[in-house]
């Protein structure tokens, strides 16, 4: 015989089965992002749907979305019914720029780790071609070239955040060779 699927979950289940806490589910519930309807016993009740919504919520976390933005794209998930496949659509098409830009972010880091960053360390030999005498601090602090980035920008094309770009234009006498990246 199948097991019964229950339509509410109590905080146990809803925890076993989705394999985040007790303490936060409860986290999660006073920060708005789930909710629970409660028993004459005061115990908490959780449609069976909030399974995705926590899945969301760890999965969002997992790769770096903070608690304010995991919160305003739930918000936009209808009250008082399951959310449809167009309902989700909605919360994907809503954080597609961002997760986008994430994407980019994280891929640069990966490839470029290894190469200028614009941090100012100027240890690499790259450093010295891409950020000639720290240019990239004249832009901010942090790693320049990591940090900024253009969002209209077309895929492959090269960095916002290649302080050095204009540099090459304006160093081509002073530096030889620089304009052969």
């Amino acid at each position: 015989m199948a097991p019964r699927i229950v339509k509410e979950l109590t905080i146990g289940q809803l925890a076993q089965r989705s394999g985040v806490a007790t303490s936060a589910l409860r986290f999660y519930e006073d920060r708005g992002l789930i909710s629970s309807r409660r028993t004459s016993g005061n115990q908490r009740r959780y449609p069976r749907d909030m399974l995705r919504r926590v899945a969301f919520i760890r999965v969002s976390q997992n790769v770096g979305m903070p608690l304010g933005a995991i919160h305003a794209a739930l918000e936009r998930l209808p009250e008082g019914r399951t959310p449809t496949k167009e309902d989700w659509a909605e919360v994907s098409g809503y954080w597609r720029r961002d997760l986008d830009a994430r994407i980019r972010q994280l891929s640069r880091l990966r490839d470029e780790l290894t190469e200028c960053i614009g941090c100012g360390c100027l240890s690499l030999e790259s450093c010295m071609l891409a950020n000639p005498d720290d240019i990239c601090g004249e832009r901010g602090q942090g790693p320049r070239r990591l940090i900024e980035e253009d969002p209209d920008a077309a895929p492959g094309s090269a960095p916002a955040g290649d302080c050095a770009a204009e540099a090459y234009e304006d160093c081509a006498e002073a530096y030889a060779g620089c304009d052969s990246r």
